[in-house]
């Protein structure tokens, strides 16, 4: 784990922090109390407002804000059928607020990520990235590979993301992870990527696959299902490992409000059960992408994309109960 086990333990929320009726209440992803005191924390939910590293649909830099607002749906508990813990039981969660981007600056919008990111990691504290586009991963894998080395990947996307970049252009959201591969960022021979599809992608899987990624493809995904995928990544992604999630891995049914959409994604239920099944895995940092509210019709997405990323909060906080166990038996 990032952050060091149970450090948090007896600290508890504000007893009000619930109270009142949704509408109201602070700006933060389900009311967590707004903070920075990093010595105090497990993990930190900053929010990355950036989306000029797109190459067709903007709209991504709302993402961070829509996935707070979905969030009021959300109570602190866990599901009954996920089996997992309550995250705030276990976890002391801040909401650190956003990276102050530039939006139309590229090259030191990714330079101040990693500046925000850096503290952080050298703290200990667990980075839970809303976004903001594909782009945004690269600046955060950076910050927390130069505190942990390189870092096994969990990829969930439409799209590999492996492109070189076009003639002139230092990266944008489809040349992610050749960046973060070609730094040493992340470990090829120890990442997975699940759900890629469609016509865009077909032109660069085999470049990923040979240069070591491991692909699982949308149609190989529906022959293999939640289980045996799962079993392939815990078995792929030894080590600390980073998950990002592109929520255009979801079939546009489920998540329209996206820039790159592609048909025949997973279902709402498969990423869900996805994401409850990676508390195995030592995991090192998360993000969720690309939610873009202006395609997001009833806020379908952005209440996925919330519901997703309390369902990796419960997972992480699954995940440390063998370190809290353990830490109490040598003390």
């Amino acid at each position: 784990m990032a952050a060091e086990p149970g450090r948090a333990s007896s600290w508890e929320p504000p007893p009000d922090w619930q109270e009142g009726p949704r509408v109201s209440g602070p700006y933060t992803f389900m009311r967590i109390p707004p903070g920075r005191h990093l010595k105090a924390g497990d993990v930190a939910i900053i929010g990355v407002p950036f989306d000029a590293g797109t190459t067709y649909r903007p709209g991504a830099r709302f993402g961070p804000r829509a996935l707070r607002t979905a969030s009021a749906h959300l109570r602190p508990y866990p599901r009954q059928e996920s089996g997992l813990f309550p995250p705030f039981d276990r976890l002391h969660i801040l909401d650190y607020g956003d990276v102050d981007v530039i939006p139309y600056d590229l090259s030191e919008t990714m330079t101040r990520i990693e500046q925000a990111l850096t503290p952080l990691c050298e703290a200990g504290v667990f980075p839970l990235i809303l976004g903001g586009d594909h782009s945004i991963t690269l600046p955060v894998l950076r910050a927390l590979a130069a505190k942990h080395g390189s870092l096994a990947l969990v990829h969930f996307d439409a799209h590999p993301d492996y492109w070189e970049p076009p003639l002139g252009r230092l990266h944008y959201h489809g040349s992610t992870f050749r960046f973060a591969a070609r730094e040493g960022l992340i470990d090829l021979d120890r990442s997975v990527q699940v759900g890629i599809r469609g016509t865009l992608s077909s032109a660069v899987v085999a470049q990923a696959e040979a240069d070591g990624f491991h692909v699982i493809t949308g149609d190989a995904f529906a022959k293999l299902g939640v289980e045996e995928t799962l079993g392939r990544i815990q078995a792929r992604a030894r080590g600390l490992a980073y998950v990002s999630l592109d929520i255009d891995c979801v079939d546009p049914a489920f998540a329209p409000g996206t820039g790159t959409p592609e048909v025949a994604g997973l279902t709402s239920r498969e990423i869900v059960a996805l994401v409850r099944g990676l508390g195995d895995l030592s995991l090192a940092g998360f993000d969720l992408v690309e939610v873009a509210p202006e395609y997001d019709p009833a806020e379908i997405t952005a209440i996925l994309g919330a519901n997703l990323v309390y369902e990796f909060l419960c997972t992480l906080a699954h995940s440390r109960r063998d370190a809290l166990y353990n830490q109490g038996a040598e003390t």
